[in-house]
């Protein structure tokens, strides 16, 4: 049989042909924040306008895998995972406080530890409560929102709440085990499905579900998610200083939202225009997870809104 390996001694530098270099092209990092591990995606010039995407329940960056090298041609991008999510580390539950108030600490201690004192936030899902807490500690070095599917407001919270809500006002084993069916694969791939039309339904990526459901299924994580459910009702009470805090700064605001949310139903949206001078609303016939249909309308929309709104 004829052998086609080459000892690679006998390769000549210049046979070799390099990795692509591309700025637009992902790199997978890690940032070391407080001894946790924070993984990340980056790409484009550091030079540019940065933006900061924080993801959604049950993904991680994974989810701005398409968006980030369309936005990188223009901008700066990070995209970290929080702790339990993605690459980031997931230490037990008894060794962690994971809270949304822990989330939003590191995130700011990932972009200081970046060197990012400007930049534009996108907010989706588990991203908006991480990232309005993250806006209200240095409210000034915020230069604009893009929100997808990402509540701050009560209108937001109806009938796939009324469960939590009874967990965060009581919340015993029975109530949190009545949660649990939310880990299973049937629900995670509900997500991704539910209120995309069905002629739009092929353009979702089964391998989605697959990574969410991967994490999800890792060792004493669905405790975790227990618990991320149990903290988010400590967001609740925070919308009116979120609120007053878009009064007083007035950042410039781009909703892009999908109208089949059930999880994030299309009244959460309008609220923002209460507070909010400057914002441009575009409603989407799609779900839940809307860059997997609509990820060149919604990258084409925040390259325009970040050039037009916040580059001074």
């Amino acid at each position: 049989m004829l052998s086609t390996s080459i000892p690679t001694t006998a390769i000549a530098d210049s046979q070799l042909i390099a990795p692509d270099e591309s700025l637009t092209r992902s790199r997978h990092r890690v940032e070391n924040v407080d001894g946790i591990n924070i993984a990340y995606r980056e790409a484009g010039d550091p030079a540019n306008e940065t933006i900061v995407l924080l993801h959604g329940f049950p993904t991680s960056s994974h989810m701005f895998r398409d968006l980030i090298p369309v936005l990188a041609e223009d901008y700066h991008v990070l995209a970290p995972d929080y702790p339990g999510y993605g690459r980031s580390d997931a230490p037990a539950l008894a060794d962690f406080d994971y809270s949304f108030a822990t989330f939003a600490e590191l995130m700011n201690g990932f972009l200081e530890a970046k060197g990012e004192d400007r930049y534009a936030l996108y907010l989706m899902d588990y991203g908006a409560p991480v990232g309005f807490r993250v806006f209200a500690e240095n409210p000034d070095r915020v230069t604009g929102f893009v929100i997808q599917n990402g509540n701050a407001y009560e209108e937001g919270l109806r009938e796939f709440w009324d469960p939590l809500k009874t967990y965060w006002a009581n919340p015993t084993s029975e109530n949190g085990n009545a949660l649990r069916p939310t880990f299973e694969y049937e629900v995670t791939q509900w997500q991704y499905s539910h209120g995309v039309p069905e002629h739009s339904l092929e353009l979702v990526s089964p391998d989605d579900a697959i990574h969410a459901q991967f994490g999800m299924d890792r060792p004493g994580n669905r405790d975790i998610q227990l618990q991320m459910f149990l903290d988010y009702g400590t967001n609740v009470p925070l919308y009116a200083d979120w609120q007053k805090l878009f009064r007083e700064h007035q950042p410039p605001a781009l909703v892009v939202w999908g109208v089949g949310d059930h999880i994030f139903p299309v009244e959460g949206a309008s609220p923002y225009a209460r507070d909010l001078d400057t914002i441009e609303t575009h409603l989407l016939d799609t779900g839940h997870f809307a860059l997997e249909t609509h990820r060149d309308f919604i990258a084409a929309e925040i390259i325009d809104f970040i050039a037009s709104e916040v580059i001074e």
